[in-house]
């Protein structure tokens, strides 16, 4: 396997204190690379930029998003899953093309982080047959090569952004959630009904408003909920959106999250349940 120095993908501890741009090959005083918040590198860089509030449990970042992260480095796709998942996106990761490109199609992902190199099939060919099937999935394409003429080919190819390693984490995720929001124009910025107000980005929940305290699939369920419109979610889609791959589809973690949900939003309950179809909660 490659050796990689994961420093120059990463935003060590140093660089958040003082705002700026992480620049490779750049001496960091005490080289204090953090490895550890979420036996990962990057969330302790959130956590101590103000761009997370780390309270407790899993009251942290929330979200319903799934990420397929592509990338045969596996050191560095290690540390991109812990950190998305602390933001409490759901992620898969595959370590070579042909394995993304199955992953693609047995589930449904909202964006796809996309090493452009890949062994097996190549980033660019996984684009393209991506594209050419019509997929709503949005690419955000990753590589080592920068510069407005690899960036343009990569576009060119059929992804909907581009980022060059090094990169800033908080950059990523901002990129992330930018090209989740764009299959759903028409979605608003804050989701709202029964009394209900969310505000994904800010992580904030209300109930005619009282702030509401949810762990973090508790956050996740009722945001696809609110975000469904009305539309009836089955229990096989919350798994999809909330949880990841490896979640067992006979399991009674969605029952269970739908119960505590439940108790902490109160009375009357918004939640309706159809015996053998779903959850919803009327607009």
């Amino acid at each position: 396997m490659l050796a990689i120095d994961l420093r120059r993908f990463v935003v060590p501890r140093s660089a958040v204190r003082s705002p700026g741009r992480f620049v490779p090959g750049a001496s960091w005083p005490g080289g204090a690379w953090l490895e550890g918040t979420v036996a990962g590198t990057v969330a302790g860089s959130w956590a101590m930029s103000g761009y997370g509030d780390r309270r407790s449990g899993d009251l942290w970042r929330v979200s319903g998003m799934r990420v397929l992260v592509i990338e045969d480095h596996q050191e560095l796709a290690g540390v991109l899953a812990r950190g998305l998942r602390r933001e409490g996106m759901a992620v898969d990761v595959a370590l070579d093309g042909g394995e993304g490109w199955f992953k693609l199609g047995a589930s449904d992902y909202d964006v796809v982080v996309l090493d452009r190199d890949l062994p097996v099939l190549h980033g660019d060919e996984l684009c393209r047959r991506l594209r050419a099937q019509g997929a709503g999935t949005r690419v955000l394409m990753l590589t080592a090569a920068g510069g407005p003429r690899r960036a343009a080919e990569g576009l060119g190819l059929g992804a909907d952004d581009y980022l060059a390693k090094p990169f800033d984490f908080v950059e990523l995720i901002a990129r992330v959630r930018a090209l989740a929001r764009r299959p759903a124009a028409t979605r608003p910025p804050v989701l709202e009904a029964a009394g209900i107000r969310l505000d994904p980005a800010a992580r904030l929940a209300s109930r005619s408003g009282r702030p509401l305290e949810l762990a973090r699939k508790e956050f996740g369920v009722l945001e696809v909920l609110l975000a469904a419109g009305g539309r009836v979610v089955s229990a096989e889609e919350l798994l999809e959106k909330v949880w990841d791959e490896n979640a067992d589809l006979f399991t009674t973690a969605v029952r269970t999250t739908i119960k505590k949900l439940r108790r902490k939003l109160g009375r009357p309950d918004p939640i309706e349940t159809l015996i053998g179809s779903g959850y919803r909660i009327p607009r």
